[in-house]
């Protein structure tokens, strides 16, 4: 992760730009929220630390970073006017934790204050978020930003810490001018601010009028790209060892994210890219044969689809979703006759300004369904495997159709080299080593309180606001505490699809016997344990704490572990 923030920092230096508004770092609580394709994981810690390795990777080019959104967006429902009640135990465990992390490990140059409301107060407006805890608790020494028109009141929103008002407007101007004239606004608390300011502008590459040339090194970050996307898929299942599959098989491309790859999400998030690499042009370039009826079939579907698409879309507008072909437009005898392996592509694309829906979106289409269930019938009836591949950036269900599939692929939404990185996978280039940051449910109803989310409306018949970015008057309340994600499937012993922490390999790994550093838990203590490749093929594993629980049994009984 630092690798690919090292990347991203290069070209933003390229660029002349100072500060990149990023990473995204809130929780996944519930797997329809909008910009999970943008955060990292339900889980703080790794939230923490993958956010801190990027900051670091982006900063050592001397150019800034904005963690955001501080905090609880874990919703893009109404999110300008939506008021989270959340315990402030489930706050500080969960959705302040990762934040904490990498603050405390890379003091990144800017915080961003999310747009909602917590517990009543709008985030930009909370001194206790924005002074006492990321401040004085937490000793950050940077700069806090809004969300572009976050907040309500400019006055408020500078005393309680938040230094610069983006993008500014002349009421607020006129607000801090007022209450300095009255007295509202202390000289002290605007200097406190401005210095902030300042200081940031110092240490800017702008300021310290560094050269640019708007020509990062593309080539050199597109390996990174792959490399990255690549050992962030995970391998859910592989039946029979589908995978891997050996090079120059003719191979049917079935679903339009197959010609159509989605590299990322919607929204202030999305990235323009110089190019994208699908999924057939991957495995074409890795020595595959790509069945030529089917691409020339999928090229005139999507062209035509396209062609009915609007013209210009804002930033906010949702992503158009191109609907499959139906499987009676594919001849699926003749294809399953000619072609030595299936493998469907299961498109999924989300971003700002709007959730995901249960219907036909976390869940299949009927299209696909349609799909999956007759291209497997046509394959296996002449003992031919079936892959399908899941091009999303959030969490889909799968209990309902994955025994018609030998293999299943997760690429989430893999970036301009996600084709290439693909390709690597099947050929057995690249070992799978990816891990689930986040959970699978078997069905949308095993969700704590999924029916809550993502809140409800104050006033359905109240006006919206100056525009229908700002949304109305909304309410959601944290009931589930801190049994978010695997807390709560491991906690209440509901059985996921796949867990947090699941993904398979090409190879085997075998664990030594658990090494404690000191025989009592006072204190620090380091846990320790080998992993050995007892498989054929080279490959990286991530020893999980789940994987060092399961040798505690091994441990001397004088040895007290805590629950």
């Amino acid at each position: 992760m630092h690798k690919v923030g090292v990347a991203f920092g290069s070209g933003v230096r390229a660029f002349g730009i100072d500060v990149l508004l990023a990473p995204g770092m809130n929780i996944h609580r519930n797997p329809l929220g909008g910009r999970n394709f943008e955060y990292y994981s339900e889980d703080p810690v790794v939230a923490g630390h993958m956010a801190a390795a990027f900051v670091n990777g982006i900063e050592s080019n001397g150019v800034g970073t904005s963690i955001k959104h501080f905090a609880v967006n874990n919703q893009e429902f109404n999110r300008m006017q939506l008021n989270s009640h959340v315990s402030e135990r489930a706050l500080r465990e969960i959705y302040l934790r990762g934040f904490q992390i990498a603050v405390k490990t890379a003091q990144p140059w800017t915080v961003m204050s999310s747009y909602n409301k917590v517990n009543g107060t709008y985030t930009s407006e909370s001194h206790d978020l924005l002074t006492a805890l990321l401040r004085q608790e937490w000793g950050f020494k940077g700069l806090v930003m809004t969300d572009w028109y976050g907040g309500h009141d400019a006055v408020a929103q500078l005393k309680a810490g938040n230094d610069l008002l983006m993008p500014g407007v002349y009421t607020q101007t006129q607000a801090i001018l007022g209450a300095l004239k009255s007295g509202a606004l202390a000289p002290a608390q605007l200097d406190v601010n401005v210095t902030r300011v300042l200081e940031l502008v110092l240490k800017s590459p702008t300021f310290k009028k560094a050269a640019y040339n708007s020509q990062p090194a593309l080539k050199t970050d597109a390996a990174v790209a792959r490399q990255a996307a690549a050992e962030s898929m995970v391998l859910l299942r592989n039946e029979a060892g589908a995978l891997p599959l050996a090079t120059g098989r003719k191979v049917a491309l079935f679903g339009n994210a197959s010609y159509n790859l989605i590299a990322g999400g919607t929204g202030s998030g999305d990235v323009k890219r110089a190019y994208t690499i699908s999924m057939a042009q991957g495995l074409a370039s890795a020595g595959y044969t790509v069945d030529a009826r089917l691409s020339q079939g999928y090229a005139q579907h999507l062209r035509a689809e396209k062609a009915k698409l609007p013209k210009t879309r804002g930033l906010l507008d949702p992503a158009p979703v191109i609907p499959e072909m139906a499987a009676e437009a594919l001849g699926l005898a003749q294809t399953a006759q000619a072609a030595d392996v299936a493998v469907l592509t299961l498109g999924r694309n989300a971003g700002e300004g709007g959730d995901r829906k249960e219907t036909d979106d976390f869940t299949l289409t009927a299209t696909e369904q349609a799909l999956l269930k007759q291209v497997a019938a046509a394959f296996h009836a002449h003992n031919k495997k079936v892959i399908v591949v899941i091009n999303t950036g959030g969490v889909v269900e799968m209990a309902s159709w994955r025994d018609q599939a030998d293999a299943i692929l997760l690429a989430w939404q893999p970036g301009q080299e996600g084709g290439n990185a693909l390709a690597g996978l099947p050929s057995g280039k690249t070992n799978p080593s990816g891990k689930l940051a986040t959970t699978f449910p078997v069905a949308y109803k095993d969700v704590p309180y999924s029916g809550d989310y993502p809140g409800k409306l104050l006033d359905p018949n109240a006006p919206s606001g100056a525009n229908s970015f700002m949304g109305k008057p909304s309410e959601n309340t944290y009931e589930e505490g801190i049994y978010v994600g695997y807390r709560y499937y491991s906690t209440f012993k509901v059985k996921p699809a796949y867990e947090f922490g699941y993904g398979l390999s090409y190879t085997t790994f075998t664990y030594g016997k658990l090494q404690l550093s000191t025989p009592t838990l006072a204190g620090k203590i380091t846990a320790s344990i080998q992993v050995t490749n007892s498989g054929k093929v080279a490959g990286k594993e991530v020893a999980s704490v789940k994987s060092l629980v399961q040798r505690l049994s091994e441990l001397p009984p004088n040895i007290a572990v805590p629950g």
